[in-house]
């Protein structure tokens, strides 16, 4: 086994172009950064060079078609960028708030956001609990956060009446479902849907939850 030094970063997938169209050379700019500092600065693992595009990028930049243009977007524990920094670079129409407790990971996605020149963004330090009246959005992201019945109440109240959650989730989805029935029911979700993002465009799909809350009451 290779020592993670000698790790390389993926080169990048003939789909990315497809799914950031005209985007693509600021998504590679901060591809760019993030293989070069992410390690360092805690963002990404030390295995994760090999598959930053795969995995990482372009398994949250395949979620930009289900962004409503116009929309306000909150992308809860944005961590690195993935996906709501991600998100705001390919989809310029809409308005995002990415929400990450971690000083330092602030401070590197106001860097981003600077160095790559986005107006449609800001980020807002905390957790998404603190914001629950505060704003409202029209669709709340997350990834590799917590599980559904844990993440639908810290997220809800962020929606105005009949919005939108986009989960990136993983193979277990079907059950994290099935153990969130109650809190579901309890959120008054509605139009519950499963979709698999990427296929034919990348080795490994994006599962996505999708969600409408109908009322906070």
């Amino acid at each position: 086994m290779s020592d993670a030094s000698e790790l390389t970063l993926e080169g990048e997938p003939t789909a990315a172009a497809e799914i950031a169209g005209e985007r693509i050379t600021v998504l590679r700019a901060f591809a760019a950064d993030l293989a070069e500092r992410g390690e360092e600065l805690g963002l990404i693992g030390p295995v994760e060079l090999p598959r930053l595009w795969t995995r990482h990028l372009l398994n949250s930049a395949v979620l930009a078609p289900l962004i409503q243009s116009g929309a306000r977007v909150a992308d809860i524990g944005t961590g690195g960028g993935m996906p709501g920094l991600v998100l705001a670079i390919v989809r310029p129409d809409a308005q995002f708030l990415l929400i990450e407790p971690m000083e330092r990971r602030c401070a590197w996605l106001n860097e981003q956001i600077d160095r790559l020149e986005l107006e449609n963004v800001e980020v807002r330090r905390g957790r998404a609990e603190e914001f629950h009246d505060a704003f409202e959005v029209d669709q709340v992201t997350a990834r590799a956060v917590t599980a559904l019945r844990k993440l639908v109440p810290i997220t809800a109240p962020l929606l105005r009446d009949g919005g939108e959650m986009l989960f990136l989730k993983g193979a277990a989805i079907d059950a994290e479902i099935e153990a969130a029935a109650k809190t579901l029911r309890k959120y008054r979700a509605s139009d519950v849907t499963v979709e698999e993002l990427g296929v034919g465009q990348l080795a490994e799909t994006t599962r996505v939850f999708r969600a409408k809350i109908r009322s906070h009451d």
